[in-house]
């Protein structure tokens, strides 16, 4: 590994070595653990969805491989929260959610993932990886530059995926986790793995962007893919063209389609990680146990392919609690519904 490499990524290469990781691969059975016991801050008084549609100003910081560009609410002092988008999304997911996380005295940092937004590489040279471990790499990086040791992590699809490496491999860097769609550490070995006909049909773009043509089609279409995969994901939720397009803005950065194609390609084995990440993949792909508290979280209408809460439980050897949210949420929970978002985060923070 390169000393850049090393340099930047303190704390996770380590830890992923020194981390005692179960063997066993991830199977879809087990019972729930939930458990109770330390209380719990006050509600959080109501959040209505689309109240904020801005963050202030953005920042930029060089951290690792990137130049990352991250919203931040909050005093500097407070708890760290990293709240962590997913595809084909961005920090807007959580404009309403970072606002009520400082008013309750945390910081809050919302970075733009590799391929989104205001984020660029360092370098032209570097490969435009979209493998799990380089994004999970990434945001440890951030934390090295921010100067945070430790943080709560929050997200959903990407970002959900993102936390929970993080904290199965880096638990040091972790005070908890808030994970949308629950545990999604995965691997090529895994997603090589056919599925029931109903089941890859919801994979229809992983299919698509495995060809030539759904790569140029994605760079062509990349706004009217993104809608579709919107309405797709979550069918009752109604959200307007402006909120659409603060989001859509950040697909136009250089790397974006490079990265989430190679990113669907990685998951089903057709195109290669690097080799500095392999010893982090063949960590993940033991099915680690996530030891740290977590709050796994579910819309009742989320359209995007997802298990049953019973089928992960047991990858969560902590403290931890499933909340399934009601009233048409779909995939983009924390956008949809910002105020069980955020009570989730400060809960799961107070444990």
């Amino acid at each position: 590994m390169s000393e850049h490499l090393q340099l930047h990524r303190r704390g996770f290469f380590a830890a992923a070595a020194a981390t005692s990781i179960a063997a066993a691969q991830f199977a879809i059975s087990g019972g729930a653990n939930a458990q109770s016991g330390a209380a719990t801050p006050a509600n959080l008084p109501p959040i209505k969805p689309g109240t904020n549609t801005s963050f202030t100003a953005l920042k930029q910081i060089d951290a690792g491989l990137l130049n990352v560009g991250y919203a931040e609410a909050g005093s500097a002092n407070g708890p760290a929260v990293i709240l962590l988008h997913g595809w084909p999304y961005d920090i807007h997911s959580f404009v309403d959610v970072a606002p009520a996380l400082a008013a309750a005295g945390y910081r809050a940092i919302i970075p733009y993932l590799r391929g989104y937004g205001t984020t660029r590489f360092l370098s032209e040279a570097t490969f435009r990886n979209g493998e799990p471990a380089a994004v999970a790499a990434d945001i440890i990086a951030l934390m090295d530059a921010l100067g945070i040791e430790r943080a709560t992590l929050a997200g959903f699809d990407w970002g959900a995926r993102t936390a929970n490496i993080i904290a199965a491999l880096s638990p040091e860097r972790c005070k908890g986790t808030v994970s949308v769609s629950g545990y999604l550490i995965g691997n090529p070995q895994a997603g090589g793995i056919p599925l029931p006909p109903e089941a890859e049909l919801q994979w229809w773009y992983q299919f698509y962007f495995a060809t030539d043509r759904g790569r140029a089609g994605y760079e062509k279409y990349r706004r009217e893919f993104s809608r579709l995969i919107w309405k797709l994901a979550s069918p009752k939720w109604n959200f307007d063209d402006a909120t659409f397009d603060r989001s859509a803005a950040s697909f136009d950065n250089p790397d974006h389609v490079a990265i989430v194609i190679h990113n669907y390609r990685w998951r089903i084995g057709l195109a290669e990680g690097e080799p500095e990440y392999a010893g982090l993949e063949k960590r993940l792909a033991e099915g680690p146990r996530i030891a740290v508290p977590t709050i796994t979280m579910e819309g009742d209408a989320n359209g995007a392919p997802h298990l049953e809460p019973a089928a992960y439980a047991r990858m969560f050897s902590g403290k931890y609690e499933h909340r399934t949210v009601a009233g048409g949420i779909g995939h983009n929970l924390p956008q949809e519904a910002p105020q069980a978002f955020a009570q989730a985060v400060l809960d799961v923070a107070a444990w």
